[in-house]
This record gives C-alpha cells, structure tokens and sequence, in this order.
C-alpha cells in the first residue's frame, strides 16, 4: 500500500470513527427524561380523532425498555387501554395504581403562539403542548421515577400498575369506566391509587379528595304557536324565559357563597347555561312575525359529592321545570355520584386513613408541601375507582404554575417537570413499600 493510499484510509477511518461516537453521543443526548416527555406530547391524541395506536406504540415501547410486564386490553374496539405492572416482592398485598389518560381536548391551532402538538421547548423551558398539564405529563412522570429507582436496585414490595387510559375527556365509558369492572382490574387488587389533578399557582402542590360530577340538563318549554303580534299566556319562550331566571337566581345564590369566601368553587352546586335553541327560521334567518311552540335551553351542572341527587332532582321538577307551565327536562348522568353502598365518592384526608398520612410523608420527604385538600371542580376517572371504595387521590406535582388545562398554548416549565418526577419517586417508593395496611 502506498503512503498516500496508507495516510487516506487512516484518515477515513478516523473520520468514521469520530462521526460514530458523535452519532451516539447526540442521540443520548437526545434520549432525555424531556425529549421522551415531547415525542409523547407530539402524538396527535385530541378528539375527535385520537390516534391511540400510535401512543399505545410509544408506551408500550417505554415499559420494555424499563423491563415492565405490558399488556394492552381493548373492551371497545379502536379504544385501547394500556396496563403496565412492576411486580412486587409480595404481590399478595394489595396493590398500587397509577392513572393517566391517553387522549387530549382539540386544540384550536390559530390562537397558539406554536403549534399544539409541536411539543416547541423555548428558550426559557416552558413546553408548549396540548397535553402538557393535561394530562400527559404525569404519565411519562410515573415511568421516569420507575426508571430512576430501578437505576438505583429499588424493589417494591407491593406491586405497581399505571393504567393509560382512553377516552377520559369525553366521558371515560368505553375506557376506565369497563377496566374498573373487568376481571383485569379485580386481579390487580388495588388497594390505592392515585389519578390526575391540577396545577398550583403558588408554592405548594394541591391534592384532591373528590371530584364534583356532572349532569347534562336540558329544559324544554311548548307553547301556543301564533302571529307576533299578539300577547299569548305560558308561550314557549315566555315559560323558558322564567325557567332562565329561577336557574340564575339558584347560580348567584350558590356563586354569591364563592365571592363571599365561604365555600371553594369545587364546593357548591354550579350551574351554566351553555345554550338556547328556539325559534322558526327561513333562508333568510328567523321570522320574527312568528311565535315558536317550542323553545329548549341547556345547562351544565356540577354536583358535590354530598349534594342530594334527589333533592336536586326534586327542585328541577317543581322549580325549574314544573309541568304546569308546560315544560318538561331530561337530565343526563354522567357517571356514579355514590359508591356501591351509597355512599359519597370521596376519599378521607385525615389520620383515620392510612394511605392519607403516607402520602403527606412522601411528599414532605420530598422537601414540599401540600395545600389544603380539595374537591376537584371538574371530572376525572378517579370517581370510577372511588366507586369500588378504593381511596384514590387526584394529583399533578405543578406548583408555581398556570392553570392551563383545555387553555390555548397549554404548556409546562421544563424544571417542573422534572422536580415531578423527583416527587413521584418518592411517593412511589413509599407507598409500594408500606406493608401495615391490608386494604
């Protein structure tokens, strides 16, 4: 070999070898608790099209790289459900469940500063992302804490399941809803789990106790249709219109308590109006010569866990409906608001609950703190588990942080994220280590 041909091979080969460890040092790099976090949000899994294959795809393929049992469980068909385990040392105990959901609320990407599903990083670290508190986030935090503490040799005694979820924002029927009455879930064994929450403006992490649950109502008034111009007694719009005014009355009544400061807003009975449908149109718009025989108006209430669904049911009936001015309703449930022996789905946050004082543990170990224990205003899957009477607590380690679920440019600071992670290495290890509780 000639020396010039000697000197060319030796230099492509170190210019191979310099492009190879470069190559495998940007993708470590790359491979990053906040690069895994944004190829999740990146996954487009907003209604009404969320693709569910794809992000069961990605999970599945997390949990095999941290060695966890996966299995995928499908009681609707296109609507899978992912259940990863990280079996116990003593997987007799009662177990340890972990809740996210899969799918996301559209997002409207002309009013976003990037786009939704972009997963953009600025330069100060905020992720902008449809998912990024909701709640996607907790779902890789639950995976990143399990891949730190089985870097460190951790074992759990009690085993550890992350369900991931579909369908939550719409209701949770054909998802968490089946899996809690599936022979699956019964041989898990739960004995705790804990579920999304939200974020905290200030500096202490909020946890929730209860959700409040929602009823669609919708009120419908009929009428004598005739000319305009004439006065009619109990119209359609007219017995609507009254029906509108006593619902606003029990609204400021209930809403007037939140401005005073004597209940939360996740504590009284909300009610809004979300839309009123009435009137005869023609290609030209309404006509506004013609009285309608029909008029309907609906409202979105949100109930306390110990709110009486009857008594409820008895004010719309007599007040807000009643059948002598002609009106009729039609409410619709979404979800339990009792357990199996009737009682409210609430979880208890005092030391008579076990479960309770090892979670503040956790996360005074942690170095944080906790604010007081709360309703959450919305719905989530955990009133699937509490229905069971599996103690279950709402929770989203976001503190010093925007309220930005369903919000346009939804995002999350990088650092939060990761001081998650860190708090749910905590809990998890304290709470699959406990061995005193039984149920």
């Amino acid at each position: 070999m000639s020396m010039a041909r000697s000197f060319y091979f030796s230099l492509t080969l170190f210019l191979s070898l310099l492009l190879s460890s470069t190559t495998q040092t940007h993708q470590k790099e790359l491979d990053t608790p906040i690069t895994r976090f944004q190829n999740y949000l990146r996954i487009n899994t907003a209604h009404p099209t969320p693709d569910y294959s794809s992000v069961v795809a990605y999970l599945k393929a997390q949990a095999q790289a941290l060695g966890l049992h996966h299995q995928t469980l499908q009681f609707v068909p296109g609507k899978p459900l992912l259940l990863l385990s990280w079996l116990g040392s003593d997987p007799s105990l009662p177990s340890i469940l972990l809740n996210s959901h899969l799918d996301s609320v559209p997002a409207e990407p002309n009013k976003w500063l990037h786009p939704p599903f972009s997963a953009h990083r600025t330069v100060d670290g905020n992720i902008f992302a449809r998912g990024a508190q909701d709640d996607k986030c907790i779902a890789m935090q639950y995976l990143e804490a399990i891949r730190n503490l089985k870097g460190r040799d951790f074992t759990p005694t009690r085993s550890v399941h992350v369900s991931l979820v579909p369908d939550e924002e719409i209701g949770g029927f054909d998802g968490h809803a089946r899996f809690v009455e599936s022979k699956e879930f019964d041989e898990l064994n739960v004995g705790f789990a804990l579920d999304e929450g939200q974020a905290s403006p200030g500096d202490e992490f909020r946890v929730f106790y209860a959700d409040r649950f929602p009823w669609g109502l919708k009120i419908k008034a009929t009428g004598q249709p005739g000319h305009g111009a004439r006065m009619y007694d109990n119209s359609a719009m007219e017995n609507l219109m009254k029906s509108v005014e006593i619902v606003s009355r029990f609204r400021e009544n209930e809403f007037d308590l939140v401005k005073a400061g004597k209940a939360a807003n996740s504590e009284v009975v909300s009610v809004n109006p979300v839309y009123v449908k009435a009137g005869v149109t023609s290609e030209n718009g309404y006509v506004m010569n013609v009285q309608p025989s029909e008029a309907e108006a609906g409202f979105d209430l949100r109930l306390t866990p110990t709110t009486d669904p009857e008594e409820m049911r008895r004010r719309i009936a007599a007040e807000w409906a009643p059948a002598a001015r002609n009106m009729s309703y039609e409410i619709i449930e979404k979800g339990p608001i009792r357990d199996l022996l009737g009682r409210p789905l609430m979880t208890t946050t005092n030391d008579s609950n076990p479960w309770w004082l090892l979670f503040k543990q956790a996360i005074t170990s942690a170095g944080e703190k906790l604010s007081k224990p709360e309703i959450l205003a919305s719905t989530t899957d955990a009133r699937f588990i509490r229905r069971k009477g599996i103690p279950v607590l709402g929770f989203s380690p976001m503190k010093n942080t925007p309220i930005l679920l369903h919000d346009h440019n939804e995002h999350l600071q990088e650092t939060v994220y990761m001081k998650g992670i860190e708090v749910y290495e905590s809990l998890i290890s304290s709470l699959s280590s406990f061995t005193e509780a039984s149920h």
